[in-house]
């Protein structure tokens, strides 16, 4: 792997050695490194155990709580590979984005568990799970209607029978009802196996429970069973409900249907013979005690668009969440997300068009610092046509590990392209419009995001209509080649072939500006920084049209259907919408435009319908008139108090009715306070005095 400790010195801003056996033979160099209480960064994680031990060992080293070691890896991204002698620029942008600082604490998400441990299959499968656990877990076993199995003869372990109703929860709440109905009563049953042995139907297997469909009535089993009474055909059905911190479901179908499934619920269908079984009966026997997760998002009611009078607008998040974590809450004009069931992808956030919900672990402005230096210092470096490559921290870091591996050892394999930058996340779906327009405004020339298969369907469908909308943004303005796109792989082949690509046009001037806590702020900057750098490039146009996942765009306006009742802008949650408290004038704002399409299904007459696009000139940003009318005026007092098409609209709609006829029509072209007066100066009206 080829080297050059001066110019990724210079790049860095220090005096680099080279090492080329550092977990050998240069090891004391990283024993003085290790007593220093500067930032350490070692550029090899194969070997992070062994330097991570040889720091605990060694005499007057810093300890690693006060000063952790970051370990960044460069040759499997790009030092293995055919153009490692070009790799410099992105070895020196990786070992400075691993000098940053970790991202900021935030609050935490606590499990407590005791370690109860619900097994629901066949009772023979159970028990040989239960067997493994059982030393270290209080283990119940349940065992559905029509599983069968056999039991073992000896009664380890509490045993339940029935149909199961409904599993819900979380690690440390769950709670699992079910229906018992057989008429054997398991909690009664000796294992005797007299039972078993009279049945001459062989209705009763060893999981002592009948098969109603075999048993033909003859009640042999219940004479069998007359000292014990565990068999009783007159039992009425019973619902039962029991608690428990950990589920493992050996059913072919699970409890659960959505894509993530709670923390603590595994679902083993092949049951333990395999890796995949093995590896969670090891996981649940470190479940128990109190566990911390990050609180991965924060929520902004005030910049809801979920709902306004009990209507729903966007309900993007609600529909994409993969583990059913966030739900409606339309009384309240919110949505509500439950911190226990969110896995932390950040898929909502991605879809989400105001930022309302943003992603807290890390923040959307610890990840612009981390791309901002990337990109810099790959700049600084000299590279050129940088391509940011966003995978998962598991899945997605094997596959590129693998594809450096394979380059080193097979001349036909490239290896991550000297110009692609590999960037980490823990979920893909966790970052989106807004920080990739930002990273192209940095000076990227792309930004690929690699997804493996382990995500949600409908994840990659929402990247891929993320991207749809930024590359349409990025191509209206005038750059050329496919700047933004979904890489979908789990083969190491494939990916080679797919970050082989031609770079795309990237922008003349690098942004400066710092990414925002608040989504659409950093969407304005961004776009305000492209619309600048591509004034010579950008064709003669008004807009750019958008596709329907924009979270930009217009309204337009039926003005022969619109009366001007204004619903439409007590709905709108961004200030988009606006009256005129002078006139009869709808009003409008395109930036603040959300599309979240609460105005369409709040107004009574249909007259409003969205369009997503980007408004180039300065009209964007400032108020303009959707529409107006002439105002009606008292028939008394001569005050305007409505629209005159509003007025007439109600008017032609009441006439018909029986209320409102003669005086009580005209009082509707009254204004509120002559209506009053009428009321009371008409001698012709009924008093409550005259009763």
């Amino acid at each position: 792997m080829p080297l050059n400790p001066k110019v990724l010195g210079e790049a860095l801003d220090e005096d680099l050695t080279l090492h080329t056996t550092l977990c050998r033979r240069d090891a004391p160099a990283f024993q003085r490194a290790v007593r220093s209480n500067d930032d350490l960064v070692v550029a090899c994680t194969q070997e992070s155990r062994l330097f991570t031990e040889l720091s605990e060992q060694t005499e007057g080293a810093v300890s690693l709580d006060v000063r952790p070691i970051k370990f960044v890896n460069i040759r499997e991204t790009g030092g293995w590979g055919r153009e490692a002698q070009d790799a410099t620029p992105k070895m020196a942008a990786l070992l400075a984005a691993a000098r940053l600082p970790d991202a900021e604490p935030v609050p935490t998400v606590t499990y407590k568990s005791a370690g109860r441990l619900l097994i629901i299959g066949a009772l023979q499968d159970a028990e040989r799970v239960a067997d493994l656990v059982s030393d270290t877990l209080e283990v119940s076993l349940l065992s559905p209607g029509g599983t069968g199995g056999t039991g073992m003869q000896t009664r380890r372990y509490p045993v339940i029978a029935g149909d199961i109703g409904e599993v819900r929860g979380w690690l440390g709440a769950f709670t699992v009802d079910w229906t018992t109905s057989n008429p054997i009563d398991l909690d009664l049953c000796t294992r005797c196996n007299a039972c078993v042995a009279v049945c001459p139907e062989g209705a009763i297997g060893l999981d002592y429970q009948i098969d109603l469909d075999k048993c033909k009535s003859h009640r042999a089993c219940v004479k069998a069973c007359e000292a014990v009474g565990a068999i009783n055909f007159q039992r009425d059905a019973q619902d039962h409900s029991e608690k428990f911190d950990m589920v493992l479901d050996l059913r072919a179908a699970p409890a659960f249907t959505q894509h993530a499934h709670p923390q603590g619920y595994f679902h083993l269908n092949s049951g333990i013979d395999n890796a995949a079984g093995m590896a969670t009966v090891l996981k649940l026997r470190e479940l128990v005690g109190e566990f911390e997760k990050p609180k991965f998002f924060t929520y902004k009611q005030k910049l809801c668009a979920h709902g306004r009078n009990e209507t729903v607008g966007c309900n993007a998040c609600v529909e994409i969440c993969s583990a059913l974590a966030i739900s409606s809450d339309l009384k309240r004009n919110q949505i509500v997300v439950n911190p226990n069931l969110c896995v932390g992808c950040g898929a909502c956030t991605t879809v989400c068009p105001t930022g309302a919900l943003s992603y807290a672990y890390p923040r959307a402005s610890e990840q612009g610092v981390k791309l901002r230096t990337l990109l810099a210092t790959y700049a600084k470096a000299g590279g050129q046509n940088a391509a940011l490559l966003l995978h998962s921290q598991e899945a997605g870091t094997a596959l590129v590990n693998d594809l450096g591996r394979s380059a080193s050892l097979d001349k036909k394999v490239r290896g991550v392209p000297a110009r692609v930058i590999p960037l980490p996340l823990w979920h893909t779906a966790s970052i989106g419009l807004d920080v990739w327009l930002s990273a192209f405004a940095y000076g990227a020339s792309q930004v690929w995001v690699l997804m493996t298969g382990e995500e949600a369907p409908q994840y990659r469908d929402a990247v891929r209509d993320q991207m749809a909308v930024a590359q349409a943004l990025v191509s209206g303005l005038g750059y050329s080649g496919q700047h933004f796109r979904l890489i979908e792989t789990s083969d190491a082949k494939a990916l080679d072939a797919a970050l082989a690509g031609a770079p795309a046009q990237t922008v003349k001037r690098r942004a400066t500006f710092a990414i925002q806590a608040e989504k659409r702020a950093t969407v304005e900057l961004a776009i305000d920084h492209l619309l600048q750098d591509s004034v010579a490039l950008r064709p003669a146009m008004e807009a750019i049209a958008l596709p329907g996942a924009s979270l930009l765009g217009t309204i337009n306006v039926n003005k022969d259907t619109c009366t001007l009742c204004l619903s439409c802008v007590s709905a709108c949650p961004a200030s988009a919408l606006q009256d005129n408290t002078e006139r009869p004038q709808l009003r409008f704002i395109e930036k603040n435009c959300v599309q979240c399409g609460l105005c369409a299904s709040t107004c009574p007459e249909d007259a409003i319908t969205l369009q997503p696009r980007l408004l180039l000139g300065e009209q964007r940003k400032q108020l303009r008139v959707l529409n107006e009318a002439q105002p009606y005026h008292c028939i008394r007092c001569a005050k305007p108090f409505g629209t005159l098409k509003g007025i007439e609209v109600m008017l032609g709609k009441l006439s018909g009715h029986s209320m409102f006829q003669g005086e009580a029509l005209e009082r509707l072209k009254m204004c509120g306070d002559c209506r009053v007066v009428d009321l009371y100066s008409n001698p012709g009206e009924t008093r409550i005095t005259d009763l």
